[in-house]
């Protein structure tokens, strides 16, 4: 990671109300998510996005929510816990240049990578990893707010992810932010 990820104490703020009011991850995911699914979420936080992907994906499906702050994942936790979706949502603790998601190879609907890509040592590496887990076909949502990651900075993590195999497919439009759907080839 670099130097610049969110800092765990500030974790509370990205489940404020006011965020929720502004984005709402059902408006934003639900023409992606189906019940029975498997999604990755690099950088879940506090699950913000992640307990409403919980209870769409459904018993049948799963979430791997993978951070580098394991008092992100203990606040996450907590939270699907208390929400009965601690069965559906696997937490991992990421290393500094891996996701540690080796053992997901062409196993993944869908990979939520909101707001974090900017914050990893190398995009390259992070959309190669990603690529090999995801099946053929599966899509690939990035968000990057415009506040952190001006036009050319987004257009290198949008080559990077080209070299990686990853096609756009369409660009949704994301309040704030450069947003694009991609896509794995299909086999």
């Amino acid at each position: 990671m670099t130097d610049r990820v969110f800092p765990s104490w500030m974790g509370p703020l990205l489940l404020n109300p006011l965020r929720s009011w502004r984005l709402k991850p059902e408006q934003l995911l639900r023409r992606y998510i189906r019940t029975g699914m498997t999604v990755l979420e690099p950088g879940p936080g506090l699950g913000f996005f992640t307990l409403w992907l919980a209870k769409s994906v459904g018993a049948q499906g799963r979430v791997i929510a993978v951070d580098i702050q394991p008092k992100m994942l203990d606040g996450l936790r907590l939270r699907a816990e208390r929400a009965g979706l601690k069965a559906w949502i696997d937490t991992r603790l990421a290393q500094r240049d891996s996701l540690v998601v080796d053992d997901l190879a062409n196993s993944v609907d869908f990979v939520l990578a909101f707001a974090v890509v900017h914050e990893l040592p190398s995009a390259v590496n992070f959309f190669r990893e990603a690529e090999v887990a995801m099946r053929p076909g599966a899509q690939l949502l990035l968000v990057e707010p415009k506040g952190h990651v001006g036009n050319d900075k987004f257009l290198k993590e949008l080559a990077a992810a080209g070299e990686a195999g990853l096609s756009e497919a369409d660009c949704p439009v994301v309040a704030g932010s450069h947003a694009v759907l991609l896509r794995k080839r299909a086999a």
